[in-house]
Protein backbone atom coordinates (compact mmCIF):
# COMPACT_ATOMS: atom_id res chain seq x y z
CA UNK A 1 0.00 0.00 0.00
CA UNK A 2 2.62 2.56 0.92
CA UNK A 3 4.06 2.03 -2.57
CA UNK A 4 0.96 2.16 -4.44
CA UNK A 5 1.19 4.41 -7.19
CA UNK A 6 -1.75 5.75 -9.24
CA UNK A 7 -1.80 4.09 -12.98
CA UNK A 8 -2.52 7.10 -16.11
CA UNK A 9 -4.20 4.43 -17.88
CA UNK A 10 -6.01 4.77 -20.92
CA UNK A 11 -9.33 5.01 -19.37
CA UNK A 12 -8.06 8.01 -17.08
CA UNK A 13 -6.61 9.78 -20.34
CA UNK A 14 -9.46 9.26 -22.44
CA UNK A 15 -12.08 10.66 -20.94
CA UNK A 16 -10.60 14.20 -19.71
CA UNK A 17 -8.90 14.41 -23.44
CA UNK A 18 -12.28 13.84 -24.81
CA UNK A 19 -13.69 16.65 -22.26
CA UNK A 20 -10.94 18.91 -23.36
CA UNK A 21 -11.89 18.42 -27.30
CA UNK A 22 -15.79 19.49 -26.31
CA UNK A 23 -14.25 22.74 -24.32
CA UNK A 24 -12.19 23.40 -27.47
CA UNK A 25 -15.56 23.19 -29.92
CA UNK A 26 -17.31 24.76 -27.31
CA UNK A 27 -15.15 28.38 -27.62
CA UNK A 28 -14.57 27.78 -31.40
CA UNK A 29 -18.17 28.20 -31.39
CA UNK A 30 -18.26 30.99 -29.36
CA UNK A 31 -16.24 33.08 -30.85
CA UNK A 32 -17.87 33.09 -34.05
CA UNK A 33 -21.28 34.15 -32.77
CA UNK A 34 -20.84 35.78 -29.76
CA UNK A 35 -17.47 36.72 -28.56
CA UNK A 36 -17.83 38.66 -25.33
CA UNK A 37 -19.67 35.88 -24.36
CA UNK A 38 -16.99 33.47 -24.73
CA UNK A 39 -14.43 35.99 -22.87
CA UNK A 40 -17.07 35.93 -19.99
CA UNK A 41 -17.01 32.00 -20.09
CA UNK A 42 -13.02 32.08 -20.26
CA UNK A 43 -12.90 33.89 -17.47
CA UNK A 44 -15.59 32.11 -15.07
CA UNK A 45 -13.56 28.82 -15.67
CA UNK A 46 -10.75 29.61 -15.31
CA UNK A 47 -10.80 31.63 -12.72
CA UNK A 48 -13.08 29.03 -11.26
CA UNK A 49 -10.86 26.01 -11.57
CA UNK A 50 -7.77 27.87 -11.00
CA UNK A 51 -9.67 28.83 -7.35
CA UNK A 52 -10.23 25.04 -7.29
CA UNK A 53 -6.35 24.06 -7.92
CA UNK A 54 -5.29 27.02 -5.49
CA UNK A 55 -7.61 25.85 -2.64
CA UNK A 56 -5.70 22.59 -2.96
CA UNK A 57 -2.80 24.37 -1.82
CA UNK A 58 -4.01 26.57 0.32
CA UNK A 59 -5.75 23.19 2.34
CA UNK A 60 -2.43 21.45 2.39
CA UNK A 61 -0.20 24.64 3.92
CA UNK A 62 -2.94 24.72 6.54
CA UNK A 63 -2.28 21.28 7.78
CA UNK A 64 1.24 21.57 7.47
CA UNK A 65 1.33 24.99 9.91
CA UNK A 66 -1.14 23.54 12.17
CA UNK A 67 0.70 20.04 12.45
CA UNK A 68 -2.40 17.95 11.56
CA UNK A 69 -2.56 14.12 11.67
CA UNK A 70 -5.60 13.62 10.29
CA UNK A 71 -5.14 14.61 6.83
CA UNK A 72 -2.07 12.97 5.98
CA UNK A 73 -4.01 10.09 4.03
CA UNK A 74 -5.54 12.13 1.63
CA UNK A 75 -2.94 15.12 1.56
CA UNK A 76 -1.27 13.67 -2.11
CA UNK A 77 -5.00 14.75 -3.57
CA UNK A 78 -4.71 18.63 -2.75
CA UNK A 79 -1.28 18.57 -3.49
CA UNK A 80 -1.90 17.03 -7.15
CA UNK A 81 -4.82 19.36 -7.22
CA UNK A 82 -2.07 22.55 -7.33
CA UNK A 83 -0.82 21.33 -10.41
CA UNK A 84 -3.91 22.29 -12.40
CA UNK A 85 -2.37 26.09 -11.27
CA UNK A 86 0.36 26.66 -13.82
CA UNK A 87 -2.40 26.05 -16.72
CA UNK A 88 -4.85 28.69 -14.68
CA UNK A 89 -2.62 31.36 -14.74
CA UNK A 90 -1.48 31.48 -18.14
CA UNK A 91 -4.78 31.19 -18.81
CA UNK A 92 -5.56 34.18 -16.64
CA UNK A 93 -2.49 36.26 -18.60
CA UNK A 94 -4.14 35.28 -21.67
CA UNK A 95 -7.83 36.24 -20.84
CA UNK A 96 -6.49 39.42 -19.85
CA UNK A 97 -3.81 40.35 -22.36
CA UNK A 98 -6.56 39.14 -25.25
CA UNK A 99 -9.72 39.96 -23.66
CA UNK A 100 -9.76 42.79 -21.33
CA UNK A 101 -11.43 44.97 -23.96
CA UNK A 102 -14.66 42.53 -23.97
CA UNK A 103 -14.04 42.05 -19.75
CA UNK A 104 -13.02 45.47 -18.09
CA UNK A 105 -14.94 48.61 -18.78
CA UNK A 106 -12.11 50.42 -16.98
CA UNK A 107 -9.32 48.90 -19.85
CA UNK A 108 -10.71 51.66 -22.51
CA UNK A 109 -8.74 54.55 -22.73
CA UNK A 110 -11.36 57.17 -23.58
CA UNK A 111 -12.45 56.72 -20.04
CA UNK A 112 -9.69 58.75 -18.65
CA UNK A 113 -9.61 61.34 -21.47
CA UNK A 114 -11.48 64.89 -20.19
CA UNK A 115 -11.78 66.04 -23.59
CA UNK A 116 -13.59 62.45 -24.57
CA UNK A 117 -17.75 62.68 -24.05
CA UNK A 118 -17.20 58.61 -22.45
CA UNK A 119 -14.83 60.37 -19.79
CA UNK A 120 -15.50 58.76 -16.14
CA UNK A 121 -14.10 60.98 -13.06
CA UNK A 122 -14.28 57.77 -10.75
CA UNK A 123 -12.68 55.58 -12.99
CA UNK A 124 -10.30 58.39 -13.79
CA UNK A 125 -9.67 58.68 -9.40
CA UNK A 126 -8.91 54.42 -9.45
CA UNK A 127 -6.30 54.68 -12.28
CA UNK A 128 -3.63 54.57 -10.04
CA UNK A 129 -4.58 50.93 -9.13
CA UNK A 130 -6.68 50.18 -12.44
CA UNK A 131 -4.32 50.44 -15.08
CA UNK A 132 -3.09 47.67 -17.45
CA UNK A 133 0.92 47.40 -16.71
CA UNK A 134 0.18 47.49 -12.82
CA UNK A 135 -2.84 44.67 -13.26
CA UNK A 136 -0.37 43.12 -15.57
CA UNK A 137 2.30 43.18 -13.22
CA UNK A 138 -0.14 42.04 -10.13
CA UNK A 139 -1.44 38.74 -12.47
CA UNK A 140 1.96 37.54 -12.86
CA UNK A 141 2.97 38.00 -8.78
CA UNK A 142 0.21 36.02 -8.36
CA UNK A 143 1.65 33.66 -10.80
CA UNK A 144 4.90 33.56 -9.44
CA UNK A 145 3.69 33.51 -6.09
CA UNK A 146 1.08 30.37 -6.16
CA UNK A 147 2.72 28.39 -8.78
CA UNK A 148 6.07 28.92 -6.84
CA UNK A 149 4.72 27.65 -3.41
CA UNK A 150 2.90 25.09 -5.08
CA UNK A 151 5.44 23.81 -6.86
CA UNK A 152 8.17 24.23 -3.34
CA UNK A 153 5.95 22.38 -0.87
CA UNK A 154 5.35 19.20 -3.53
CA UNK A 155 8.93 19.22 -4.54
CA UNK A 156 9.46 19.18 -0.46
CA UNK A 157 6.67 15.65 0.15
CA UNK A 158 8.12 14.12 -2.84
CA UNK A 159 11.71 14.38 -1.23
CA UNK A 160 10.39 13.64 2.05
CA UNK A 161 9.31 9.81 0.34
CA UNK A 162 13.02 9.53 -0.30
CA UNK A 163 15.15 10.86 2.19
CA UNK A 164 12.87 10.47 5.16
CA UNK A 165 13.49 11.74 8.42
CA UNK A 166 12.20 15.44 9.39
CA UNK A 167 14.06 17.64 7.41
CA UNK A 168 11.81 17.73 4.50
CA UNK A 169 8.62 17.91 6.43
CA UNK A 170 10.17 21.19 8.49
CA UNK A 171 10.89 22.53 5.44
CA UNK A 172 7.26 22.55 4.07
CA UNK A 173 5.81 24.04 7.70
CA UNK A 174 8.12 26.73 7.29
CA UNK A 175 7.06 27.06 3.29
CA UNK A 176 3.11 26.64 4.25
CA UNK A 177 3.31 29.62 6.44
CA UNK A 178 4.65 31.60 4.21
CA UNK A 179 2.68 31.05 1.49
CA UNK A 180 -0.30 31.50 4.01
CA UNK A 181 0.90 35.02 5.09
CA UNK A 182 0.99 35.45 1.13
CA UNK A 183 -2.18 34.15 0.41
CA UNK A 184 -3.93 36.08 3.20
CA UNK A 185 -2.95 39.35 1.01
CA UNK A 186 -3.36 37.79 -2.75
CA UNK A 187 -6.67 35.72 -2.46
CA UNK A 188 -8.21 39.34 -1.53
CA UNK A 189 -6.61 41.18 -3.87
CA UNK A 190 -6.69 38.91 -7.17
CA UNK A 191 -11.02 38.48 -6.23
CA UNK A 192 -10.82 42.63 -6.27
CA UNK A 193 -8.31 42.06 -9.63
CA UNK A 194 -10.20 39.31 -11.81
CA UNK A 195 -13.68 40.24 -10.88
CA UNK A 196 -15.23 42.93 -8.81
CA UNK A 197 -13.26 45.05 -11.25
CA UNK A 198 -15.46 43.91 -14.01
CA UNK A 199 -17.54 46.28 -12.36
CA UNK A 200 -15.48 49.05 -11.71
CA UNK A 201 -17.74 51.36 -9.98
CA UNK A 202 -18.73 49.14 -7.00
CA UNK A 203 -17.02 48.20 -4.71
CA UNK A 204 -17.59 45.89 -1.36
CA UNK A 205 -15.22 45.52 1.71
CA UNK A 206 -16.56 41.76 2.43
CA UNK A 207 -15.65 40.96 -1.14
CA UNK A 208 -12.55 39.32 -0.82
CA UNK A 209 -13.68 37.25 2.00
CA UNK A 210 -16.72 36.14 0.28
CA UNK A 211 -14.84 35.23 -3.09
CA UNK A 212 -11.98 32.79 -0.48
CA UNK A 213 -14.84 31.08 1.31
CA UNK A 214 -16.45 29.95 -1.91
CA UNK A 215 -13.11 28.99 -3.58
CA UNK A 216 -12.21 26.93 -0.43
CA UNK A 217 -15.20 24.85 -0.60
CA UNK A 218 -15.54 24.21 -3.71
CA UNK A 219 -11.93 23.36 -3.18
CA UNK A 220 -13.31 20.94 -0.56
CA UNK A 221 -15.64 19.54 -2.73
CA UNK A 222 -13.49 18.73 -5.40
CA UNK A 223 -10.66 16.70 -3.01
CA UNK A 224 -13.87 15.10 -1.44
CA UNK A 225 -15.05 13.48 -5.25
CA UNK A 226 -11.57 12.98 -6.27
CA UNK A 227 -10.54 10.81 -2.84
CA UNK A 228 -14.10 9.13 -3.31
CA UNK A 229 -13.45 8.14 -7.29
CA UNK A 230 -9.85 6.55 -5.66
CA UNK A 231 -10.95 4.66 -2.98
CA UNK A 232 -13.23 3.40 -5.75
CA UNK A 233 -10.77 2.29 -7.78
CA UNK A 234 -8.60 0.80 -5.19
CA UNK A 235 -6.56 3.32 -4.75
CA UNK A 236 -7.59 4.91 -1.06
CA UNK A 237 -8.30 1.93 1.22
CA UNK A 238 -6.65 3.05 4.14
CA UNK A 239 -8.77 6.48 3.86
CA UNK A 240 -11.82 5.40 6.42
CA UNK A 241 -15.52 6.96 7.39
CA UNK A 242 -13.52 9.39 9.73
CA UNK A 243 -11.04 10.87 7.12
CA UNK A 244 -14.06 11.35 5.20
CA UNK A 245 -16.45 12.83 7.99
CA UNK A 246 -13.46 15.12 8.68
CA UNK A 247 -13.20 16.26 4.75
CA UNK A 248 -17.34 16.56 4.94
CA UNK A 249 -17.02 18.80 7.99
CA UNK A 250 -14.69 21.54 5.95
CA UNK A 251 -17.64 21.29 2.83
CA UNK A 252 -19.99 21.36 5.70
CA UNK A 253 -18.69 24.46 8.03
CA UNK A 254 -17.58 25.97 5.15
CA UNK A 255 -21.09 26.47 2.99
CA UNK A 256 -22.34 28.05 6.25
CA UNK A 257 -19.51 30.51 6.14
CA UNK A 258 -19.92 31.21 2.46
CA UNK A 259 -23.70 32.39 3.51
CA UNK A 260 -22.91 34.15 6.74
CA UNK A 261 -20.81 36.62 3.59
CA UNK A 262 -22.98 36.54 1.46
CA UNK A 263 -26.19 37.64 3.44
CA UNK A 264 -23.50 39.83 5.41
CA UNK A 265 -22.68 41.91 2.33
CA UNK A 266 -25.80 42.07 0.56
CA UNK A 267 -27.51 42.63 4.53
CA UNK A 268 -25.25 45.41 4.68
CA UNK A 269 -25.40 47.28 1.14
CA UNK A 270 -29.66 46.76 1.26
CA UNK A 271 -29.53 48.73 4.64
CA UNK A 272 -27.57 51.75 3.30
CA UNK A 273 -28.78 52.00 -0.05
CA UNK A 274 -26.24 53.87 -1.37
CA UNK A 275 -26.57 54.01 -5.47
CA UNK A 276 -22.86 52.97 -5.86
CA UNK A 277 -23.79 49.83 -4.04
CA UNK A 278 -27.02 48.57 -4.48
CA UNK A 279 -26.65 48.67 -8.47
CA UNK A 280 -24.46 45.95 -8.24
CA UNK A 281 -27.76 43.74 -6.70
CA UNK A 282 -30.16 45.96 -8.83
CA UNK A 283 -28.56 44.37 -12.20
CA UNK A 284 -28.66 41.08 -10.71
CA UNK A 285 -32.15 41.07 -9.20
CA UNK A 286 -33.77 42.69 -12.22
CA UNK A 287 -31.83 40.07 -15.31
CA UNK A 288 -30.90 37.03 -13.33
CA UNK A 289 -33.47 37.17 -10.50
CA UNK A 290 -34.20 33.31 -10.73
CA UNK A 291 -30.38 32.47 -10.95
CA UNK A 292 -29.88 34.41 -7.94
CA UNK A 293 -31.96 33.44 -5.96
CA UNK A 294 -31.22 29.44 -7.07
CA UNK A 295 -27.16 30.42 -5.95
CA UNK A 296 -28.16 30.77 -1.95
CA UNK A 297 -30.57 27.75 -2.24
CA UNK A 298 -28.10 25.12 -4.23
CA UNK A 299 -25.66 26.57 -2.26
CA UNK A 300 -26.41 27.27 1.42
CA UNK A 301 -29.86 24.90 1.85
CA UNK A 302 -28.69 21.78 -0.14
CA UNK A 303 -25.09 21.30 1.68
CA UNK A 304 -26.87 22.19 4.58
CA UNK A 305 -29.69 19.36 4.65
CA UNK A 306 -27.85 17.19 3.25
CA UNK A 307 -24.44 17.24 5.51
CA UNK A 308 -26.03 18.44 8.71
CA UNK A 309 -25.83 14.92 10.14
CA UNK A 310 -22.80 13.22 11.37
CA UNK A 311 -24.03 9.82 9.66
CA UNK A 312 -24.16 11.83 6.38
CA UNK A 313 -20.43 12.99 6.41
CA UNK A 314 -19.00 9.37 6.89
CA UNK A 315 -21.43 8.11 3.79
CA UNK A 316 -20.03 7.79 0.11
CA UNK A 317 -22.96 8.37 -1.98
CA UNK A 318 -24.13 11.36 0.63
CA UNK A 319 -20.38 12.99 0.02
CA UNK A 320 -20.71 12.67 -3.75
CA UNK A 321 -24.25 14.27 -4.21
CA UNK A 322 -23.20 16.82 -1.92
CA UNK A 323 -19.55 17.01 -3.75
CA UNK A 324 -21.58 17.97 -7.03
CA UNK A 325 -23.99 20.29 -5.69
CA UNK A 326 -21.36 22.50 -4.54
CA UNK A 327 -19.02 22.41 -7.57
CA UNK A 328 -22.15 23.09 -9.15
CA UNK A 329 -23.34 25.79 -7.32
CA UNK A 330 -20.44 27.90 -7.08
CA UNK A 331 -19.68 27.85 -10.40
CA UNK A 332 -23.12 29.28 -10.20
CA UNK A 333 -21.60 32.11 -8.27
CA UNK A 334 -19.01 32.49 -10.12
CA UNK A 335 -21.21 32.80 -13.38
CA UNK A 336 -22.72 35.56 -11.54
CA UNK A 337 -19.68 37.70 -10.65
CA UNK A 338 -18.67 38.06 -14.15
CA UNK A 339 -21.92 37.77 -16.28
CA UNK A 340 -23.83 40.70 -15.16
CA UNK A 341 -20.48 42.82 -15.49
CA UNK A 342 -19.46 41.87 -19.18
CA UNK A 343 -22.80 40.22 -21.16
CA UNK A 344 -25.38 42.24 -19.19
CA UNK A 345 -29.26 41.25 -19.83
CA UNK A 346 -28.33 39.51 -22.75
CA UNK A 347 -27.07 36.43 -21.19
CA UNK A 348 -28.18 32.51 -21.26
CA UNK A 349 -26.38 29.45 -20.62
CA UNK A 350 -25.17 27.48 -23.56
CA UNK A 351 -23.45 25.02 -24.99
CA UNK A 352 -20.84 28.14 -24.57
CA UNK A 353 -20.49 27.53 -20.83
CA UNK A 354 -21.32 24.06 -20.47
CA UNK A 355 -19.14 23.30 -23.15
CA UNK A 356 -16.22 25.43 -21.49
CA UNK A 357 -16.86 24.12 -18.00
CA UNK A 358 -16.94 20.82 -19.50
CA UNK A 359 -13.40 21.18 -20.91
CA UNK A 360 -11.46 22.89 -18.10
CA UNK A 361 -13.04 20.21 -16.16
CA UNK A 362 -11.24 17.90 -18.43
CA UNK A 363 -8.15 19.42 -18.35
CA UNK A 364 -8.33 19.63 -14.17
CA UNK A 365 -8.52 16.11 -14.40
CA UNK A 366 -5.58 15.08 -16.96
CA UNK A 367 -3.34 17.04 -14.79
CA UNK A 368 -4.60 16.13 -11.33
CA UNK A 369 -4.30 12.32 -12.64
CA UNK A 370 -0.91 13.06 -13.79
CA UNK A 371 0.41 14.68 -10.84
CA UNK A 372 -0.86 11.79 -8.64
CA UNK A 373 0.59 9.08 -11.23
CA UNK A 374 4.20 10.57 -10.35
CA UNK A 375 4.36 9.52 -6.34
CA UNK A 376 2.79 7.00 -3.87
CA UNK A 377 -0.45 7.80 -3.15
CA UNK A 378 0.21 7.74 0.54
CA UNK A 379 3.35 9.62 1.69
CA UNK A 380 5.66 6.47 3.46
CA UNK A 381 7.71 8.69 5.42
CA UNK A 382 5.22 11.46 6.46
CA UNK A 383 6.47 11.63 10.57
CA UNK A 384 2.50 11.70 11.03
CA UNK A 385 1.84 8.93 9.21
CA UNK A 386 0.71 6.15 11.50
CA UNK A 387 -1.27 9.18 13.14
CA UNK A 388 -3.48 9.07 10.24
CA UNK A 389 -3.75 5.34 9.29
CA UNK A 390 -5.56 5.18 13.13
CA UNK A 391 -7.35 7.84 12.63
CA UNK A 392 -11.34 7.44 14.38
CA UNK A 393 -13.59 9.84 15.57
Amino acid sequence: MMDQKFELNQNNKVLPLVMIAVGVAAVAIGFMSDPTRTWASLLINNFYFNAIALAGTFFVAVQLIAQSGWSVAVIRVPEAMGAFMKYGMLGMILIFVFGHHDLYHWTHPELYDKASPEYDAILAGKSGFLNIPFFMVRIIAYALIWVGFTFMIRKRSLEEDQLGGVDSYRRKVTLGAVFIVLFAVTSSTSAWDFLMSIDAHWFSTLFGWYTFAGLFVSGMAMMALLVLYLKSRGYMDHVNESHLHDVGKFMFAFSIFWTYLWFSQFMLIWYANLPEEVVYYQIRWIYFKKLWVANLLINFIAPFLVLMTRDAKRKTQVLWVAGFIIIGGHWLDVYLMVTPGTVGAHWHIGFVEIGTFIGYLGLFLFSTFRELSKAAIVPKNHPMLPESLEHHI
